[in-house]
């Protein structure tokens, strides 16, 4: 059984439509990204797989069953972070996650020994005692982490785990998703625009964009479908770079390119690198190195919003 299936699912607010027939799922274990630009429907996605809305047509199932708010048994098993962390920061951190066992029902025997786990689990034992209204937001990330697991959840929704952290504190938020799936078994849902974490921690995602999915696959089947050869030549200065962009799409030639300071990326739809290099040559323009690259996964992001659009 998956964790999540997503069947035809469309959603309207007032007429306007939000989501179309979307469809992906989700097996169990994976740490599965949910991508999309703000607007796109992401958001209302995760609302009905929690139970917190209806879909106008089309069904969610969570674990085979479709959410619902008075669900205590599904909602057992599942876990959510949404931006906002859901803390107390008057309380502290210790006293946070007691006040959530409770709520979740945790016996009162196996509070204590769950409490101190989570805290060891997210970084936070020597601060155990601090009140959260004083900790760093990268600190209060990995605290709220750690609440959403004080069920042992099945599955964890993460609503933009890393938004607004500083690099560091991005790398430590990533390693514990890691951790969850690799060490725990635990299937991660997460719902984000930020390409970068996908591409660390996403065994699958799936791509979305006024309410469609554009693309679903697992990452490095995203890059195959969409990719091509690039190559990547450094120029001896800005002017080569310049002139290098300037020839190569010009209306002779009309390539692909992208140029970043002294480096010139250019898509060679079948052609042989030498014939690149062989223009540069007879025009004078000095090159640094060469080397051949695959697309980033932003790169192919960037191309699936754009042909979508193209077709709309």
């Amino acid at each position: 059984m998956n964790a999540i299936e997503i069947h035809d699912m469309a959603k309207s607010f007032n007429g306007s439509p939000v989501l179309d027939e979307i469809n992906f799922k989700v097996r169990k274990g994976e740490i599965f990204g949910y991508l999309g630009p703000n607007g796109s429907g992401k958001t209302t996605t995760m609302r009905i797989m929690l139970g917190l809305l209806k879909p106008t047509s089309g069904k969610a199932l969570i674990f085979g069953e479709e959410p619902d708010d008075s669900n205590s048994d599904l909602r057992s098993r599942i876990g959510v972070l949404l931006e906002n962390n859901g803390l107390y920061e008057r309380l502290s951190a210790y006293q946070n996650l007691l006040y959530y066992a409770r709520l979740y029902g945790v016996p009162e025997s196996d509070r204590v020994e769950k409490i101190e786990r989570l805290l060891e689990f997210a970084g936070l034992s020597g601060r155990r005692n601090k009140k959260v209204g004083r900790f760093s937001t990268g600190m209060k990330r990995k605290l709220g982490l750690a609440r959403a697991m004080i069920n042992d959840p099945e599955i964890l929704f993460l609503d933009e785990p890393t938004s607004g952290l500083d690099p560091e504190s991005r790398m430590i938020v990533r390693d514990l998703i890691l951790r969850l799936s690799e060490d725990e078994g635990m299937t991660v849902f997460l719902n984000t625009h930020d390409l970068a974490e996908v591409e660390k921690v996403c065994s699958n995602a799936a791509i979305l964009e006024s309410g469609r999915i554009r693309a679903c696959d697992t990452i490095v089947g995203l890059r195959r479908s969409h990719d091509k050869p690039v190559l990547e030549i450094t120029l001896v200065d800005t002017g080569c770079a310049e002139r290098t962009l300037n020839l190569l799409t010009s209306q002779d030639h009309a390539y692909d390119c992208e140029r970043d300071d002294r480096m010139v990326t250019v898509a060679l739809n079948g052609e042989s690198p030498s014939t690149v290099l062989g223009m540069l040559v007879t025009n004078g323009i000095a090159v640094e190195e060469v080397k051949n690259a695959t697309k980033s996964l932003e790169a192919v992001y960037l191309d699936i919003m754009k042909r979508g659009r193209e077709h709309e």
